[in-house]
């Protein structure tokens, strides 16, 4: 199971990693820019796409139980001046903060992952907009020409929960069954099980990992793995050990 970061540092993450986007929207020559790692997006795009999540998890979180049909959004667009766009910004993340506030973390809500390693809670909800509010601040700071190493602690938690809630699953892998161990310096190690019976994932001693022969390994910090894994930075920019086909395949794996 993922060993989770407690609820009130997932929302001082959320609000530090939105003023962040924002302050890289501020800095950004244009809100026409465009956003290499959202390709066909401009600065604006993702602005409203980023804006648009925090205020439809905030409408999740209070209003649906799981098991509930997928809401709908509902398609409001933020402003073009980018003062009320940054304004815009800076409200719907005190949207997505005071509801999540308001629900608590053992809420139940809908969600749509398996709920195998990430159940349908709000707690899941907020570690969930934690790497999505990092991973598009780095998207926005490369868009302003100045892109951040990701901050360490957020990076290592971003990491576990793209594990638990985009990985793990009962969705048949249509290969060999294989293993991938994930090596963030200094940070800690993972593996990634894939077989017939669908993808899990298990945190790594040191002893495992240093004894390890997966069927393929990464390694890099905790910064470039969540990037890789976000697929912001290309398989190449990290060492890769053993087959060299897996971390594509599992990358193309629906």
């Amino acid at each position: 199971m993922t060993e989770h970061l407690h609820f009130p540092t997932l929302l001082r993450m959320i609000d530090e990693r939105s003023a962040a986007f924002r302050a890289a929207v501020a800095a950004a020559p244009s809100l026409d820019a465009d956003v290499p790692t959202c390709p066909g997006w401009t600065l604006y795009d993702l602005a409203n796409h980023l804006s648009e999540g925090d205020r439809f998890w905030a409408h999740i979180v209070l209003n649906t139980v799981p098991g509930d049909e997928r809401p709908s959004k509902d398609g409001q667009a933020a402003p073009r001046e980018r003062e009320a766009l940054i304004a815009w910004l800076a409200d719907s993340t005190e949207q997505l903060l005071a509801a999540l506030r308001e629900a608590g973390p053992d809420r139940g809500c809908w969600a749509w992952w398996e709920p195998l390693a990430s159940p349908h809670t709000v707690a899941a909800v907020a570690r969930r907009r934690v790497p999505e509010s990092m991973i598009h601040t780095y998207d926005a700071q490369l868009a302003a020409g100045d892109p951040q190493e990701l901050p360490r602690t957020e990076a290592v938690g971003a990491i576990e929960e793209f594990l638990a809630t985009v990985c793990t699953n009962t969705a048949l892998w249509p290969h060999e069954p294989a293993t991938m161990d994930y090596h963030a310096a200094g940070a800690g190690s993972w593996r990634q099980t894939v077989d017939a019976a669908g993808s899990r994932y298990a945190r790594l001693t040191a002893a495992e990992a240093a004894g390890s022969k997966p069927t393929a390994a990464v390694h890099g910090t905790a910064s470039e793995m969540a990037l890789l894994m976000y697929m912001r930075i290309p398989n190449a920019s990290l060492r890769l050990e053993g087959d060299a086909d897996l971390l594509q395949q599992l990358q193309d794996w629906d």
